[in-house]
This record gives C-alpha cells, structure tokens and sequence, in this order.
C-alpha cells in the first residue's frame, strides 16, 4: 500500500473458495478501502501441487484465486483477462486440470525470481484493486495430528481426506519445518482497521496461516477489529461434531485472541443440497452461540448452486455465502 493512501484498510486472511467470495464483494467497495488478501503457502493439491514438486516453488493456487477476485471486470477486455487467468484445462497431455493462471505465475517467477515479484508483477498486470501477500515466503507443509493420535502431511491430505481419515477431526495443526510471516504481511495486519478470518476450512485455509510465527503476534497487536465469518458446513476429515464455540475456541487457542465479531448465516439451507453433503457425512455448522457477545447474524447466503468445474479433481463446496452480502455485512462494521 501507498503511504499516502488513507482509506481504511481491509486485511482477509484465508484461502479457497470463500475468501475468493468475500473479495468479489469487496472490490465493489475498494474506491473507499484498501484490500488486502493474505494467502497461504501450504497448498499442495491439485495443479497447485503438480506445479510445486515440478518447480520447487511456493504454492500458486490461492494467489490466483486472489488476483482473480480482486481484478476489475468491468470492460470486455478485463473480463476476458480475469477469465483467462482463472480458466482450466479440460485437455492435453500434461495441462488437463491445470489453471492457466498458475501456469502464468510459476513462468513469471522462473522469469523473475521470486515468488513475491511475481505476484506483485501479476497485480500490476492484471490491475487489482488491492494488494495480494503471502503470509510468509517458507517453504513450509501442514502437519495434521487427529483424535486418534494419526498423524499426515500436507495440506492436500488434510483436505481431501481418505474414508478412513473423514470420521476424524484434527486436534492439532503445525508446520514441518518453521515459517516465518513475511514482512509485507506483518505490516498489512498491524497497520488492518479490520482482520477477517474467512470463509473457509477451519484448518487447511484459515489456521494454516495463524500458525506461522509472527501471525498471531500481529492480530493481537492490531487496533482494528478481528471478525470471524464462520464456515456454512463442515469439513469431513477436519471439523466434524464441531459446534461454533468450537471453531471460536480452536481460533482462541491458536491466535490467542477470541474474535471480537462472528458472522453467522441464519437462512436455511436448500434441503436439496443438505441431502448431497449428508449422503458424503458432512453436516451444517452447528450455531451454539446463542446471545454471546459479537455475534452478529444474517442472510449471507448466495441461491445458486455451485457446479464443479470440468478438469478440476479437487472437491468443492456445493453451496456459499454470497459476497455483496457478506461484503456490505463487514462494511457495516467500520
């Protein structure tokens, strides 16, 4: 961020889907604030993964999908750009399920040297209305413990558990080797008039980045305020039987500050989609917060059902928050 830039700063702090949502909404809002994105650097599935053991790089995934959801799209021309760079390939030896925008960020990191200059490169490139850091430039991996004292690495078999893995939730998250946060993003947290902690998987989105050294120091040393928006289901292989005061717990403990705000959807869900997460043991989130402090509910749920993309092979959510709602809800509380 500029230092003469004075509008009030936006820090997300997540992965996946859901932040990738949130954003959308929020680059409705970026003539008044500043946005943020803090991406993890653990992912290791999918084209992400196949690029990161082919080049030895950082993980590329949710910076596209930051870059992407923070691009404007108003013209024909930066619409095609934002599709290009989110587009998968359904075909060809090799390319079936990559994303053309990963490809483009490892070539541009080849080309320039660093992870950090590559993604500052696409920013300028693509014209984002905000700034997109990783919360740290370690090589680093997720290393999941569960209730049954099983131990697995890496973020993909975190969150794409196998069958036997999936009546299970973790009990404790860390990295393999230690990670350090950046100091882009160290700043951006400090300096936040507001830090929001998803949507997302509890473990492999949102406390993937809480647990680098240096993350939770930064949150409690931020005057702005910490708004948890919590997740619309749960995670087979991570947060199963988890209520709410769960989720903000297990925040608590590893951040070691609570939320001072919760985002909670209050519209029901389609039952037609609560059958297709039944039928694969996953449950919405149970709401146990009752009057707690901070609580603040709404209808943040978008109506359309999400279809999976061709040439992906990673599952994803069927349903999600809609992200002018969620966006105008977090706007409200600056």
């Amino acid at each position: 961020m500029h230092e003469t830039d004075r509008r009030k700063q936006i820090v997300v702090i997540g992965g996946g889907t859901g932040t990738y949502t949130l954003l959308t909404g929020l680059r409705a809002h970026a003539d008044q604030y500043h946005i943020t994105k803090i991406v993890s650097m653990a992912d290791c599935g999918g084209s992400t993964g196949r690029l990161r053991d082919a080049f030895g790089q950082l993980p590329v995934g949710d910076v596209r999908m930051g870059l992407a959801a923070l691009a404007p799209d108003g013209a024909q021309h930066e619409q095609l750009l934002r599709e290009l760079f989110l587009y998968r390939f359904e075909k060809g030896d090799g390319l079936t399920g990559h994303n053309f925008g990963n490809l483009f960020l490892v070539a541009l990191t080849d080309i320039l040297g660093s992870e950090a200059e590559a993604i500052r490169a696409a920013s300028r490139l693509l014209r984002i209305t905000g700034e997109v850091l990783p919360v740290t430039e370690d090589n680093i991996h997720l290393v999941g413990t569960y209730d049954d004292g099983v131990e697995v690495v890496g973020e993909h078999a975190i969150d794409a558990p196998d069958a036997e893995r999936a009546a299970h939730r973790l009990i404790s998250l860390r990295t393999d080797t230690p990670g350090r946060i950046a100091s882009d993003a160290d700043r951006a947290i400090r300096t936040a008039d507001l830090i929001v902690l998803g949507p997302g998987d509890l473990y492999a989105s949102l406390l993937a980045n809480c647990i680098i050294a240096g993350v939770p120091e930064a949150i409690q040393a931020s005057n702005g305020s910490f708004v948890f928006v919590t997740n619309l289901m749960s995670r087979p292989g991570q947060t199963p039987g988890m209520k709410l005061s769960d989720y903000l717990a297990e925040i608590e403990s590893y951040v070691g500050k609570r939320p001072d705000r919760t985002l909670i959807n209050d519209t029901p869900l389609p039952e037609a989609v609560l059958e297709r997460y039944r039928a694969e043991g996953d449950f919405p989130v149970v709401d146990d917060l009752g009057d707690a402090p901070g609580v603040i509910r709404g209808d943040y749920l978008s109506r359309e059902t999400v279809a999976q993309q061709g040439g992906d092979v990673l599952k994803r959510a069927l349903i999600r928050h809609d992200g002018t709602k969620l966006a105008n809800a977090i706007i409200e509380l600056l």
